[in-house]
């Protein structure tokens, strides 16, 4: 029997925190330490074990790890960084932030991740790097990207569990960064992770980092770094995230089922792809609304939904059609695969702070929905 519409709205991607997280902030405040301390170098050490990778650095934000990234390679002015335009802008901005520019390749249809023969095209003697995004949790295709003997850095911030081609993420690419905001698959509200097997990488993102090497009350002045250093409350939070990321993990394994099976009901509504070679780390539940077949476009849907008490996203807007982009790069050749799937890409609720009841009520909204554009 269908359920009645919510008598109270549920959230997108409520954080799944608990009186462990509360405890182990408490702990963390009783000890004195309220910037980086020994919980950032804890997580460092077991982030190195979990992502199977010989260097993991904390930092303030997965954005600082991207710009940490460039900067440690040598990306300035002048320069060339080829990106995907299916991401949150903080991919691409770190590159404006470095001063160089940013090249955006079109994408591959079926998991909206970038397609490495677009971005081989587009390789110049200006191309610096390559900052590839793992879509919805999907790791994009690392070994053409690396083939092209560029420097990759990989934004992982949806895939912290993730494998590719049995090798885990984080344990590939030149620098592989983390994010650790609240909605992602370790939360700790705020905070980056990034992770490298190259020595030179982690040592200069190291500098980069604290802007000074201290020693005692004698410290010096490497390089003219960042603030962008983990305090350890932070660090603290995401350590018991880390004790729960299998069971959480498992949660959403049922929440994708559930929605697997309600969607595939469903004319002109599909999710994105899933390569069975890999693991995908399940951190969004992305479908694309065909408007025709589906009887509605995509924001027509997020506004039925809403009134169904379901709140939805977009993961997300192509970057190069926002305002900023659009006027600074009036050049930009089109990107049809891109452009295309940012008018019909929704995401769907998902957290392991949901129950299946919660998935449920969605996939019933979502079915109402349909039936009743599909007329």
């Amino acid at each position: 029997m269908q359920r009645l519409r919510r008598s109270t709205p549920l959230g997108f991607q409520p954080p799944a925190v608990g009186e462990e997280e509360i405890r182990a902030v408490a702990e963390t405040l009783r000890s004195g330490w309220l910037t980086t301390g020994p919980r950032a170098a804890e997580l460092e050490r077991r982030m190195r074990d979990y992502l199977e990778t010989e260097h993991v650095l904390a930092l303030s934000s997965g954005t600082a790890a991207l710009h940490l990234s460039l900067v440690a390679l040598g990306v300035g002015p002048g320069d060339e960084v080829i990106t995907t335009p299916i991401t949150w802008p903080a991919t691409a901005n770190v590159i404006v932030h470095t001063g160089a520019t940013p090249v955006f390749a079109d994408v591959r249809e079926d998991d909206l991740n970038v397609d490495p023969e677009q971005v081989a095209a587009l390789v110049t003697a200006r191309t610096k790097a390559i900052l590839a995004v793992d879509l919805a949790g999907q790791p994009c295709d690392l070994d053409p990207l690396l083939a092209l003997g560029l420097p990759v850095v990989e934004d992982a911030a949806h895939a912290i569990e993730a494998r590719y081609r049995g090798r885990k993420v984080g344990s590939i690419a030149d620098t592989t960064c983390f994010s650790l905001y609240a909605t992602k698959n370790v939360a700790a509200g705020e905070g980056g992770l990034l992770a490298t097997n190259r020595d030179d990488l982690a040592d200069a993102v190291g500098d980069l980092r604290v802007m000074r090497r201290a020693h005692g009350a004698l410290y010096d002045l490497p390089v003219p770094g960042f603030k962008a250093n983990l305090p350890d409350v932070l660090a603290a939070i995401a350590l018991v995230q880390l004790d729960k990321v299998e069971r959480h993990a498992a949660i959403r394994r049922r929440q994708f089922e559930l929605y697997d099976e309600a969607v595939a009901e469903l004319d002109g509504i599909r999710p994105l792809a899933r390569d069975e070679r890999d693991v995908h780390a399940l951190h969004l539940y992305v479908v694309r609304v065909d408007a025709e077949r589906a009887g509605a476009t995509r924001d027509e849907y997020m506004r039925a939904l809403a009134d169904e008490g379901i709140a939805t996203s977009i993961h997300f807007l192509p970057v190069h059609r926002l305002t900023w982009y659009r006027e600074r790069f009036p050049d930009q050749p089109p990107l049809p695969v891109a452009e295309r799937a940012g008018d019909q890409i929704l995401s769907l609720p998902l957290s392991p702070a949901h129950g299946d009841d919660d998935i449920r009520d969605v996939v019933e909204a979502v079915h109402r929905v349909h039936a009743a554009f599909a007329r």
